[in-house]
């Protein structure tokens, strides 16, 4: 049984996402570390930092790099972070290679922990914002489709959950779908430099690259396909500031979903193909996917403060605030992914909306 409801045996068939889920497995931290040092041996080599040939041959052993998983479980319960003993395995395939022993010892060179999991954890989030904004953009296309075959019928509109003055469906598709598109906006705005890498070696001055300390980091953010930015890692605010858009993003699904859940409740105003069933009462159809997105949005709301709190580091590292981050985090991406999954779901089961 799972701790977290995300990956839980039969929880995560309501919660779960398996696409996002898949940014935060095993395998796809490590890939993105292996990316990282891939890129690092590439990017040093080219700027003259170590020779062309042990690039090449770190470049060439990492790709057939098979992890020491216990290994890396025993050395994370030893140094609080798995980089130490997943480098000692790299430096052990890059060895074994023919010639290989010169080039082992360039390895990692100059970087530090924190770079490869910063790093390793940019490049999976630009993925999942990739994600979410094709989401996005397909739910919004949803509501469009909503809009054009009922827009004009009426609904009752409420204020303070009592009945008001007559409203449109396409009053109501309005106020699910204009937060969505500005969301939309926010990602791709973030996506145009929000993803940087981070690469500052041992206290965040590259001590170790000396006069060509900022052309190493520029050649590994050109080989990640990351943005190009001087060291972070006492500053928190790029990823505190993606947490907020996906709180954004929960919200306003979780109003969808308290809305479509209050039009279930009235009855007589909204058609919906599926639903859930009760085990005691046949006749019910309860609004499963309405109240789980209510559900997502108030989890996310919670946790942001959390990643509000893991901004406070304390002078060049903080091994507390940086641990709270990864608690808190990979969940919100994970609530978000869900709850676009569960609110376009929800929108293409709706078999008619407002009275003709």
């Amino acid at each position: 049984m799972s701790v977290s409801a995300f990956e839980h045996p039969f929880l995560s068939g309501l919660v779960g996402d398996d696409e996002a889920g898949q940014l935060f497995s095993v395998k796809a931290e490590i890939d993105a570390m292996l990316a990282f040092e891939t890129g690092l041996a590439r990017a040093e080599a080219s700027c003259g930092i170590i020779p062309a040939e042990a690039g090449e041959r770190i470049a060439a052993a990492l790709q057939t790099f098979e992890p020491d998983m216990a290994g890396l479980r025993n050395g994370t319960a030893r140094d609080g972070v798995v980089v130490a003993e997943l480098v000692k395995q790299l430096r052990d395939a890059v060895n074994q290679q023919a010639g290989g022993g010169e080039a082992a010892k360039h390895v990692h060179f100059g970087a530090t922990s924190q770079d490869v999991i910063d790093t390793a954890l940019m490049i999976r989030l630009k993925q999942a914002c990739s994600l979410f904004i094709e989401r996005l953009a397909a739910l919004e296309k949803v509501f469009d489709d909503i809009d054009k075959a009922f827009g004009n019928r009426r609904l009752m509109g409420h204020t303070r959950m009592q009945a008001a003055i007559p409203i449109t469906v396409s009053d109501r598709i309005r106020a699910w779908k204009e937060p969505l598109t500005r969301h939309h906006q926010r990602l791709d705005r973030f996506s145009e430099a929000g993803f940087a890498v981070q690469f500052g070696g041992a206290a965040g001055c590259l001590e170790k690259l000396g006069d060509k300390a900022a052309d190493v980091r520029k050649a590994l953010a050109w080989e990640l396909f990351l943005t190009d930015a001087p060291q972070w890692q006492s500053q928190r605010d790029r990823l505190a500031e993606f947490a907020g858009i996906l709180a954004l993003i929960s919200g306003s699904l979780g109003k969808l979903g308290q809305d479509v859940a209050l039009l279930a409740l009235m009855g007589g105003e909204m058609e919906l193909a599926g639903g859930g069933g009760s085990s005691a009462m046949a006749h019910k159809q309860n609004p499963v996917a309405a109240e789980v997105l209510v559900s997502l949005a108030r989890f996310n709301a919670v946790q942001l403060s959390g990643m509000q709190q893991s901004m406070v580091h304390e002078q060049e590292r903080s091994g507390a605030a940086w641990t709270l981050e990864w608690l808190i985090l990979p969940p919100m991406v994970m609530a978000t992914g869900a709850a676009l999954r569960l609110a376009t779901e929800l929108a293409a089961n709706v078999r008619s909306l407002g009275k003709g």
